[in-house]
């Protein structure tokens, strides 16, 4: 017996893809929104993280 027919054996089973494809769409619609209203300067200073120089987190 093939692992889709034990899947479809379950009841209630078809919740699980629909609430994960609503969990995703809600992720990314808030972080798009996040995105385009993010105020500019904090946006370029978590774009400078990465390239700053700083030995002041060196171990």
């Amino acid at each position: 017996m093939k692992f889709i027919n034990y899947l479809g054996s379950i009841a209630g089973i078809s919740i699980y893809p629909m609430a994960s494809l609503l969990l995703f769409t809600t992720f990314f619609v808030v972080a798009s929104l996040w995105a385009f209203k993010a105020d500019k300067k904090m946006v370029d200073h978590i774009s400078r993280i990465p390239l700053d120089n700083d030995d002041t987190n060196a171990q």
